[in-house]
């Protein structure tokens, strides 16, 4: 790696400063925004909803942060996109934490949480799951393929897509599919989004657990999100989908059962354990 000229560096610390100066008024604003909510819950619900936004915004920043130093030094900023990861992660969990982390479960076990953010349009919850994504997609971008984060995002790819499940409003969802419905472009974007997403996150899983892990846990997370998927088709009436994704469960059910026995067979050979 090429030694960083001084002139480098000095224009690499002004072209950031404005950045850095943006991030430092978001953590600001965070703090501030605990501090009422710790204060007077009153409303807590729409304030801490309010601060997904702007974590993204504050994620968006150490991104922005690691490509000019790339552009300027030539070289990744780890503390920049490690910074960003973290924010990101706020940002899911303030998320998670108003509309639920639940993956495969009935409308009415979350329809408490939804009805505190009825005041928020199809459109602003669609923009907000969209903004969501493609920091996820940038930062993956930008730590590169063989980071020591790869597995750890199926993770977070996977947090994200029940979060972009569980904030529609999936009760209304056929009434706000109708071409005739003010949410009608938000709705149908979102449910075709949450499909693609809850489709990745099983295959992710899949893929975690065939390539690293070999852990059955990340095998059945795997198919939660198939079942979540049947579930949003089955209630969305589309059953030739439904019943595909079932094919696919069943599938995936019988390589899990081979896999258990195979891992209870080796477990008893270390054992010694006669079968």
């Amino acid at each position: 790696m090429a030694k960083i000229s001084n002139d480098e560096r000095r224009k690499y610390i002004e072209k950031i400063k404005k950045y850095k100066a943006v991030a430092a008024a978001l953590l600001s604003r965070e703090k501030t925004v605990l501090t009422e909510i710790k204060k007077d819950p009153d409303g807590a619900v729409l304030k801490r909803f309010s601060l997904v936004d702007e974590m993204l915004n504050l994620a968006s920043n150490y991104i922005i942060i690691d490509g000019v130093s790339r552009s300027t030094l030539k070289v990744k900023n780890e503390d920049a996109l490690n910074d960003g990861r973290k924010s990101l992660y706020k940002s899911l969990i303030y998320l998670e934490e108003t509309v639920s982390t639940l993956v495969d479960a009935p409308l009415s076990e979350y329809q408490e949480k939804l009805a505190a953010i009825e005041t928020v349009s199809a459109a602003q919850r669609y923009l907000l799951i969209r903004k969501m994504g493609l920091a996820i997609r940038l930062l993956e971008d930008a730590y590169g393929y063989n980071t020591k984060w790869k597995w750890a995002f199926v993770e977070l790819e996977g947090r994200f897509a029940a979060a972009a499940k569980n904030i529609i409003d999936l009760r209304n969802a056929l009434v706000n599919s109708d071409p005739h419905s003010p949410n009608y472009e938000p709705t149908v974007y979102h449910l075709r989004l949450i499909k693609k997403l809850l489709a990745q996150a099983a295959d992710r899983y899949r893929e975690k657990y065939e390539l690293s892990t070999g852990r059955i846990d990340d095998f059945k997370q795997g198919m939660a999100f198939l079942s979540a998927l049947r579930r949003l088709y089955l209630l969305l009436g589309d059953r030739e989908e439904a019943e595909t994704v079932k094919k696919k469960l069943e599938i995936w059910s019988v390589k899990l059962e081979t896999d258990l026995k195979k891992q209870e067979e080796m477990y008893q050979k270390k054992a010694g354990i006669s079968p």
